[in-house]
């Protein structure tokens, strides 16, 4: 069962990348790439972070990524219908950081914007 808050953050070069302190391999691995930057950059809009909560229960008012398959090599195929308001129906990939973080891939994963200090 998961639930976790992340931080995600946009630098100058316009890459998005996971904040996961206890991570301790590169720095690439934790890119958002694949159409998770996209999501992204739906959820934040204009700003540079974002904190989002995600859990394998629904969450009130969270948006949804459902699993398509895992990947031969590493990481998972996602989809996801929309972004708030905004109809996606978009593929979105994520990494083995995932695995990291959460410990397996979820078969659906929950996740909310929030406001956190």
């Amino acid at each position: 069962m998961i639930m976790e808050i992340l931080r995600f953050y946009k630098e100058e070069s316009q890459k998005w990348y996971a904040d996961v302190p206890e991570w301790t391999g590169r720095k690439s691995a934790l890119e958002m790439v694949a159409g998770a930057d996209k999501l992204l950059d739906c959820i934040a809009k204009e700003r540079t972070e974002v904190y989002l909560h995600f859990d394998e229960n629904e969450i009130e008012g969270a948006d949804k990524l459902v699993l398509i398959k895992k990947c031969w090599i590493n990481g998972a195929d996602y989809r996801v219908q929309k972004c708030g308001e905004q109809k996606l129906n978009r593929k979105v990939w994520l990494c083995d950081v995932t695995k990291f973080v959460i410990g397996y891939f979820p078969e659906q994963i929950y996740f909310k914007e929030v406001d956190y200090c």
